[in-house]
């Protein structure tokens, strides 16, 4: 059958906004003729004994596991999860220890658009979202959060831009038994300049990291800086996003794609 993929991935770029400035990614680039004088010397060979005088081109990056597309394992988000599932929960589980069985699940696409920077997306919009799409969600089917902030990526207003999700509406979600969810914004909560500013209105400092606090209460990973969710139909399509396996990490980056078939 035809296949169709679509990449809805960033593109791990140095020198734009990708994220605030003290975590902005660093690549260095040296191409074939910077490489070739050491291979040469190793070899014991003049540089005109290499081909057109080139070695190798290779990149040398500085980078989070939170830097580009990635995926976020519970552990980032506390110690524990679960605690609403069993006594005490369970410690949380990290990138290596990530079943891959969630990473490779039907879709189901959110389009958020219109909602406001900083908004905080309830359980009663997601409904609505998936009445409006004609669909009912199952478990372990991947929920791609598309916001304004994906048109936004590498300009200086991307990590303030988009809505974000809240405790209540992430956790609507992972009790119906979703355990993969992204976002095409910086992160899955709402920016945190609108957060800030809601915290010392209130005093209320349960809404820091809300979105993201759900984890700890039911363990699920999420993805951020997606791209690309507009091309996306509302459902009918596959999500791939294995994440890079790093030793007891917090986060991988994750080259993740749509599949569409016929």
């Amino acid at each position: 059958m035809p296949r169709k993929i679509i990449d809805i991935s960033t593109v791990l770029k140095a020198g734009i906004a990708s994220d605030p400035p003290h975590m902005l990614p660093k690549i260095e680039y040296r191409d074939h003729h910077q490489t070739a004088p050491n291979m040469a010397e190793y070899m014991g060979v003049g540089l005109d004994a290499l081909p057109g005088g080139e070695y190798a081109a290779v990149e040398q990056v500085n980078i989070s596991t939170h830097n580009g597309t990635h995926m976020d394992a519970p552990y980032h988000f506390f110690s524990r999860m679960d605690e609403k599932l069993v006594p005490g929960g369970r410690p949380s589980m990290r990138i290596d220890e990530v079943p891959l069985d969630w990473c490779f699940q039907p879709g189901v696409k959110l389009d958020f658009r219109d909602k406001p920077d900083g908004h905080v997306v309830t359980p009663e919009e997601v409904e609505a979202e998936l009445r409006r799409i004609g669909h009912e969600l199952k478990p372990l089917e991947i929920v791609l959060v598309n916001t304004r902030a994906g048109s936004r990526y590498g300009e200086s207003d991307f990590v303030d831009s988009g809505c974000g999700m809240g405790r209540a509406a992430t956790l609507w979600l992972a009790e119906r038994g979703v355990r993969v969810v992204g976002t095409d914004g910086w992160s899955w909560d709402a920016p945190f300049s609108f957060t800030r500013k809601r915290v010392q209105e209130t005093g209320d400092v349960s809404l820091i990291w809300e979105g993201h606090r759900a984890g700890r209460e039911i363990g699920y990973c999420q993805m951020e800086k997606l791209s690309n969710l507009e091309a996306l139909p509302d459902h009918g399509f596959m999500v791939a996003c294995f994440p890079v396996k790093i030793h007891r990490a917090s986060a991988g980056w994750t080259r993740a794609v749509a599949i569409l078939e016929g």
